[in-house]
C-alpha cells in the first residue's frame, strides 16, 4: 500500500509541476529577472519562500533553458520549492507540501474543485500577487484587473468560509482572510512572514 501511495503521489507531483511549469514559459517572455539568475541563485530563491528547516530538505524546481521547471535537488520532506510564480518584477517564490501540491494541481488543470485529502501548507516568505476585480480577488488575471503586491505570508489549503469563521474575504488590518470566497477553491491567507516563524 504504502508503494502504491507514493507512485501515485509521484504522478500527482509531476503533473503539477508540469502544471507550475506554465509560470517558466512566462518567464522567456521578460518582466522577470528569473532568466538572468545563476542556478545557484534560483536555488536559494526557491528555499527563501519558507522557513529554513522545512525548506532544506525539499525537493527544489528551477526553470530550464527551455523555461519548464525541472528538478535542481531531490528533497526528503514531501516539500517542493520553486524561484518564482508569476513572473512579476519581484520573484515569488514558493513552497509547499504533498496536499498543497494536489490543490494547485486541480485549480491550473480546470478541474471543479479540489481534491486533496487533507489540510495542506503553503509558504511564500518573500510574498506574492493576486488579482482584483469589482471588489473581489480573482483566481487569474483578466482584463481590467488590478495587480495587487502580498506581503510575507503561509496559507492553508482547506475549506474555508467567511459565515463560518467570521474571517473577511478580502485583505485587511488582521492579517488573515480567506481567498477567493465562494469558490471551491477557497483557503486562508496568513500575513505572517514564515521566515520568522520559530
Amino acid at each position: 500500500m504504502k508503494q502504491i501511495f507514493h507512485f501515485l503521489f509521484a504522478i500527482v507531483l509531476t503533473i503539477t509541476i508540469t502544471s507550475l511549469a506554465t509560470a517558466g514559459e512566462k518567464h522567456k517572455k521578460g518582466g522577470s529577472p528569473i532568466p538572468g539568475m545563476s542556478k545557484e541563485d534560483l536555488i536559494k530563491l526557491a528555499e527563501s519562500a519558507a522557513p529554513a528547516e522545512i525548506s532544506k530538505d525539499a525537493t527544489i524546481m528551477i526553470p530550464g533553458e527551455d523555461g519548464k521547471l525541472m528538478e535542481a535537488r531531490k528533497g526528503t520532506n514531501g516539500f517542493t520549492c520553486i524561484p518564482d510564480v508569476d513572473a512579476m518584477p519581484k520573484p515569488d517564490p514558493v513552497c509547499f507540501d504533498q496536499q498543497t501540491g494536489q490543490f494547485f494541481n486541480d485549480l491550473m488543470s480546470g478541474a471543479p474543485k479540489p481534491t486533496n485529502t487533507a489540510p495542506g501548507v503553503s509558504y511564500m516568505a518573500q510574498g506574492g500577487w493576486h488579482f482584483e476585480k469589482d471588489g473581489k480577488i480573482l483566481t487569474k488575471n483578466e482584463p481590467g484587473a488590478k495587480t495587487m503586491k502580498e506581503p510575507p505570508h503561509w496559507m492553508v489549503v482547506w475549506p474555508f468560509e467567511s459565515k463560518v469563521s467570521g474571517l473577511s474575504s478580502m485583505p485587511n488590518k488582521l492579517g488573515t482572510y480567506i481567498m477567493w470566497e465562494g469558490t471551491p477553491y477557497a483557503h486562508l491567507m496568513i500575513y505572517q512572514n514564515p521566515s520568522k516563524m520559530k
